[in-house]
């Protein structure tokens, strides 16, 4: 019987074995098309994501190169310029609106400043040299004064020394006689002849008529043509030299 068996299998049996084998076979290959599908797809959203931020990019990056342009086109103090004119009409639109309020500009500005911002412009104020040029000789000699003792740095170890020594006899009065009664120290002395003679040496510096050379050519009429001549031979000179020297000589054509 087991060997009659194999022999009376039918031929629908067979083709119901090998069609249920097949439909086995064709669900994996089903499954990897449709992951493959789905990759695919992925990978595509992928590119057109990175295609539309190139394009966003390469778009982004021509406004700037055309603002850059625009800035390197426009002159050096542009932006402070800028900031001028817009702080100019902040400033005109406040004084129209203090005017419709029927207000003081002016105070109502000043009642906006913080007392920080006040000190800070005060400060600034006090940095800068007060020293607007010669008027007379009274008010040159006070700003020398004031400049000579700004530099004077006081030596507290020997103040303390004569206020022992002295006592109250170191704060002259009225009725105190000071006529020889201070001898200066040699450091003081010293200090005094040093500041004395960097005076001089800064004073030496300071732009004063030249003396006058007998062996130099005579050929300006006056002060001022000399000068002339002078930059007229520093820029021409090397070009007029040997026309000079044909003059001086008589041989010129």
């Amino acid at each position: 019987c087991g060997g009659v068996f194999p022999d009376t299998v039918s031929v629908s049996e067979r083709g119901l074995f090998q069609g249920s084998g097949s439909e086995d076979e064709a669900r994996p290959s089903t499954a990897a098309e449709a992951a493959a599908a789905q990759k695919r797809e992925e990978r595509l959203r992928k590119f057109r994501e990175l295609h539309m931020k190139r394009n966003e990019a390469r778009k982004l990056n021509h406004q700037e190169v055309v603002e850059e342009d625009k800035r390197l086109k426009l002159p050096a103090n542009w932006e402070a310029k800028k900031a001028r004119l817009e702080w100019e009409l902040k400033v005109e639109e406040k004084k129209k609106e203090c005017a419709a309020r029927g207000e003081d500009y002016e105070r109502v500005k000043l009642l906006e400043i913080s007392a920080e911002d006040a000190e800070r412009w005060e400060r600034r104020k006090k940095r800068k040299n007060p020293d607007l040029g010669f008027s007379d000789y009274a008010a040159a000699q006070l700003r020398k004064y004031q400049r000579l003792t700004r530099q004077i740095k006081p030596d507290l170890e020997q103040y303390e020394k004569l206020k022992e020594q002295y006592g109250e006899a170191l704060y002259p009065t009225s009725d105190s006689l000071l006529h020889g009664t201070h001898v200066p120290s040699k450091e003081g002395v010293d200090r005094m002849v040093a500041d004395l003679e960097k005076q001089i040496e800064k004073r030496e510096k300071y732009s004063r008529r030249r003396p006058y050379n007998d062996d130099a050519d005579i050929d300006y009429i006056n002060e001022r043509n000399a000068k002339f001549n002078k930059k007229a031979e520093r820029f021409y000179g090397k070009y007029t030299a040997e026309i000079k020297q044909n003059l001086e000589r008589g041989t010129a054509v």
